[in-house]
């Protein structure tokens, strides 16, 4: 992976440093409504969705789980979340027990994801026990995806004030997923252009873009269920103009 430190002040504001309290209480002051809202929001669905979706879905995939392979149902990791915080994260789990899954992250074809994970990976089912982290206020619907804390680290060092992404509580989905950049990260390119569209987000945070990144992923998630690989990352036509108006404004 490449090494070279990229300046990346163009993505954050400039009065913004890691732990400038100063900055936080200004940002939270400017979306104060919103993020209320917001959290009103996550709460309401996330109660939907234990309340119609995990009585049926919960068994089934519990069962197929089981049925595939020894070991737990659910899986926890520890990840980086809102302002550097860690938390637990939930998952289903989608691998073979092994001792690699705090340092080493999943691959394509990787040996170590079990059949029935393949699928709940494609389908972003894997995810849904994260619907309990919402409840509990560690995740939201929407927002950057939360890392690992080897990756995070790995990630900042990399990418200067990486940090600025957790300005935002981590969701269970984000912009940079519906722009292509699901599963590992295997470039460096990757990982500059997660945070190039989780900076976006932080920075332009409204109910508009929320609700497009959910439909987004809701057609993200039907359209996996057909194809056994994951979206490649985003050389489509479709983004090109978006992308060109990210490249414009620096994420500014």
């Amino acid at each position: 992976m490449q090494s070279t430190i990229v300046e990346s002040a163009a993505y954050y504001p400039e009065n913004w440093n890691k732990g400038n309290w100063k900055f936080i209480r200004e940002y939270w002051s400017a979306n104060y409504n919103y993020l209320i809202y917001k959290r009103l929001m996550d709460i309401v669905t996330a109660g939907l969705v234990f309340l119609l979706v995990f009585p049926w879905l919960f068994p089934i995939i519990i069962l197929l789980i089981k049925l595939d392979s020894r070991g737990p149902v659910f899986f926890r990791q520890k990840r980086v979340g809102f302002l550097g915080k860690t938390f637990w994260c939930y998952k289903f789990r989608t691998m073979y027990v092994n001792d690699y899954a705090d340092t080493r992250r999943a691959s394509q074809n990787d040996p170590r994801v079990t059949r029935i994970g393949w699928f709940l990976r494609n389908a972003c089912l894997d995810e849904i026990p994260q619907f309990i982290n919402v409840l509990l206020g560690h995740m939201s619907i929407v927002g950057p995806r939360p890392h690992m804390l080897k990756d995070s680290q790995e990630f900042a060092n990399l990418v200067t004030n990486y940090h600025f992404r957790n300005m935002a509580r981590p969701g269970i989905t984000g912009l940079s997923q519906v722009r292509g950049y699901r599963g590992p990260a295997t470039s460096f390119e990757s990982i500059l252009r997660r945070y190039q569209w989780d900076s976006y987000y932080v920075k332009n945070v409204n109910f508009t873009l929320d609700l497009k990144i959910m439909v987004e992923t809701g057609l993200l998630m039907v359209k996996s269920l057909f194809y056994r690989d994951q979206p490649i990352p985003m050389d489509s036509h479709v983004y090109k103009q978006e992308e060109s108006m990210v490249g414009a404004k620096k994420i500014a």
